[in-house]
C-alpha cells in the first residue's frame, strides 16, 4: 500500500523533546520556541513571528488583531479549508466568497475589486498547494481601498512571489498578517502547529499579549513592566516546549527536506506530461511570478466521473490519492448565508481534482509505479 502522506521524521526530533522535557520547561516560549521563530524570522523575512498550536489559532488571532466585528466583510476563495472561514466568522464576519483562477485554483484576483463594499475589512488569499496568489495585484488593491491583507500560507513555507521590477519575497512576509501550518501533511511537520507572522508593526505589541491570553506576561518576563495582569482578548495560542523541540529537528533539515521534495515531484510532472495533455488532464500550473514547493503533486482531471474512475483505479492497486476541498459556499452551514453568485472554477476543482501520495520518503519506483498505473 502506498499511502497519501506519511509524516517523514529527520531523526533528531525525540532528542530536542528529551532535552526540552529534561530542562524543566514544558509549557512553551522556552529556547526551542524561540530557535523556531528566529530562524523563520531570519530566512522569510517576518518582522516578527510567533509559533501557535494550530495554523487555526494563528488565523483566529489574525481576526482578532484585524478588529473584526460582527457586520464586516471578508473576502476570501471558496476552494478552502474551513479554517481559514471559521477564523472570521467566529468574530461574526460576513464571509465574501471570491471564485477561483481558471488555470490554478487559487483565489481569482481579477475578481476582487467587484466584490468589494464599504463594509469590507480584510482579504484573505489562500496559496493553494504552496503557489502564489498574485500579491503585487492584491496589495496594490488593499493600498486603494485601505483593506488589511491576511496571508493563508498553511501551504506555503518556504515559497516565493517575484514582484514585476524583480524583487522577490517570502510569501507570508507580504500581507500585513499571514498563517502557516506545521500539520503532519506539511513539508515541515510538528504533528500539530503553527505560525503567525506579523510583517506591520502596528500588531507587533497586540499579537504578544493576544498569545499570551491576554496578558502582558511576556513584557513581564523581559523586565518591561513590574508585574503582569489581563490587559486585553486572547486565548492558549502558545505551543509547549515539546511541540518546539520536534519542529526544530524539521527546520534544521528544511533545505534536504524540500529538495526531496522537488525532486519527487519532478519526476510526477515530467512522467505524467505527455498523457495528461493527450487525456485533457491538468498538471499543475506554477505562474512566473510564483515558485513551487512541491506541498502537493495534483490532477485536474475532465470530469467528476474521469476523477471517480482514476481514484478507484489507483485504490484497487494499493495507492491512495484523494480529492481536496469542496466548495466553501455550497456548504450546509453557509449555503444559505451565500449571495448566490455561481463559483464555477471553484467547482471545478471541488468536482475533478485528485492529489496523489507526497512524502519525503516516496521512492523514485513508487512513483514510476503510479504513473504506470495511471498511464495504462
Amino acid at each position: 500500500m502506498i499511502p497519501f502522506n506519511k509524516p517523514h521524521l529527520t531523526g533528531k526530533e525525540a532528542h530536542y523533546m528529551y532535552d526540552a522535557v529534561y530542562t524543566g520547561k514544558l509549557s512553551g516560549n522556552g529556547k526551542f520556541t524561540k530557535k523556531c521563530q528566529d530562524f523563520l524570522s531570519s530566512k522569510y523575512g517576518f518582522k516578527k513571528c510567533l509559533l501557535t498550536t494550530s495554523c487555526t489559532d494563528a488565523l483566529e488571532m489574525a481576526a482578532i488583531l484585524a478588529n473584526i466585528e460582527p457586520g464586516d466583510e471578508v473576502i476570501m476563495p471558496s476552494y478552502t479549508f474551513v479554517s481559514t472561514s471559521n477564523a472570521f466568522v467566529l468574530r461574526g464576519a460576513n464571509i465574501v466568497f471570491a471564485d477561483s483562477r481558471n488555470d490554478h485554483p487559487g483565489l481569482d484576483e481579477d475578481s476582487l475589486e467587484s466584490l468589494i463594499t464599504d463594509k469590507t475589512k480584510a482579504i484573505v488569499p489562500v496559496h493553494y498547494a504552496g503557489v502564489a496568489c498574485d500579491m503585487e495585484k492584491i496589495m496594490e488593491i488593499a493600498a486603494k481601498y485601505n483593506l488589511l491583507v491576511i496571508e493563508d500560507a498553511a501551504q506555503a513555507i518556504d515559497s516565493y512571489f517575484t514582484f514585476s521590477d524583480g524583487s522577490i519575497k517570502a510569501l507570508g512576509s507580504i500581507g500585513h498578517l499571514a498563517a502557516f501550518s506545521f500539520h503532519e501533511t506539511k513539508n515541515i511537520i510538528s504533528g500539530e502547529g503553527g505560525l503567525l507572522a506579523i510583517n506591520d508593526d502596528q500588531f507587533s505589541k497586540r499579537a504578544e499579549i493576544i498569545w499570551e491570553k491576554g496578558t502582558n506576561r511576556s513584557a513581564f518576563f523581559r523586565g518591561e513592566v513590574d508585574k503582569y495582569g489581563w490587559v486585553d482578548i486572547g486565548s492558549s495560542f502558545l505551543p509547549s516546549e515539546i511541540i518546539a523541540a520536534f519542529l526544530w529537528a524539521q527546520l534544521e533539515n528544511l533545505d534536504d527536506i524540500q529538495n526531496r521534495r522537488k525532486s519527487l515531484w519532478g519526476i510526477y510532472f515530467e512522467g505524467l506530461k505527455e498523457w495528461a495533455e493527450e487525456n485533457r488532464v491538468r498538471l499543475p500550473n506554477i505562474p512566473q511570478f510564483a515558485t513551487n514547493n512541491a506541498h502537493m503533486f495534483y490532477l485536474v482531471c475532465e470530469s467528476i466521473e474521469q476523477r471517480t474512475s482514476l481514484i478507484e483505479k489507483l485504490q484497487a492497486n494499493g495507492i491512495s490519492a484523494v480529492f481536496h476541498y469542496l466548495s466553501l459556499h455550497k456548504s450546509p452551514y453557509y449555503n444559505e448565508k451565500h449571495d448566490g453568485r455561481e463559483l464555477t472554477d471553484s467547482d471545478y476543482y471541488s468536482n475533478c481534482l485528485v492529489r496523489l501520495p507526497m512524502y519525503y520518503e516516496l521512492s523514485e519506483s513508487e512513483i514510476n509505479r503510479i504513473i504506470s498505473i495511471i498511464i495504462n
